[in-house]
């Protein structure tokens, strides 16, 4: 087992649980009006976070509030780029007003999926994060395209996995259209935690092992039992004498 790992959550979308998720997380990846949230839940949710000492995130996505920014979109790379600097500029904004800074960016939804495989619209999301502020750190999929273009720039780069989604064997995401791309047992999803932090590999949709890199853990926010979850999978990785604490940051409110 690692000594120290991240749980992430994608928060400032709307659900009504993000101050009770809080304290069971290490960084909060803050939605910026394009898929979800406005400037008022924005600031909102960077008061919760420096509250509570969370590393505070961008989480920009397409400007589709009516799919929850999860419906691929046919955009210009340009047009991605301009979209995703001024989602990140205008959470900067929020955090720096309400005296934090921003600590990374991680796309959502159907833009970090895409970004995960095209090496294109990855090396534009990594190359504008790196225009903006080269000390930002990169979170995206283990193994993906997207932490392979920011590794390139030069960016700090943090693998992400997740314990409620399956995976295909190619190391992708199975798509939530398809049966079975979620994970609703939470002992199934904390034995796939288990594997992918103690063993650095997790079981595929069709039953084989491939190895991956688990920085941070994502949970989501949203769901019936988020709250829960994040209770079971905080308690799960202090019981395994895991320190919970974001990446490449000692002092979280900076």
């Amino acid at each position: 087992m690692p000594d120290t790992l991240d749980i992430n959550c994608d928060l400032g979308e709307g659900a009504d649980n993000d101050k009770d998720i809080m304290p069971y997380i290490s960084s909060a990846n803050i939605a910026c009006g394009f898929h979800a949230g406005d400037p008022r839940l924005m600031a909102e949710t960077v008061r919760l976070a420096l509250a509570h000492n969370v590393a505070i995130g961008a989480h920009p996505g397409f400007p589709d509030k009516a799919g929850f920014g999860r419906h691929e979109v046919s955009i210009p790379v340009a047009d991605i780029r301009q979209q995703v600097l001024y989602q990140i500029g205008a959470l900067t904004a929020i955090t720096h007003a309400e005296g934090g800074r921003l600590h990374h960016v991680k796309p959502h939804g159907a833009l970090y999926n895409m970004a995960a495989r095209d090496t294109t619209l990855a090396r534009c999301i990594a190359q504008a994060i790196a225009d903006l502020n080269p000390d930002l750190i990169l979170v995206g999929l283990a193994g993906s395209e997207l932490v392979k273009a920011g590794s390139t720039l030069g960016l700090k780069v943090v693998h992400e996995v997740f314990a409620d989604r399956t995976y295909q064997h190619n190391g992708q995401l199975m798509p939530r259209s398809q049966p079975n791309a979620l994970i609703e047992n939470d002992e199934q999803a904390l034995a796939q935690i288990h594997d992918m932090v103690a063993n650095r590999c997790v079981t595929t949709i069709d039953g084989d092992t491939i190895p991956v890199q688990a920085d941070t853990l994502c949970l989501h926010g949203d769901g019936a039992h988020a709250l829960v979850f994040a209770q079971a999978a905080h308690a799960f990785l202090t019981q395994h004498s895991i320190t919970i604490q974001p990446p490449f940051c000692t002092d979280r409110s900076k």
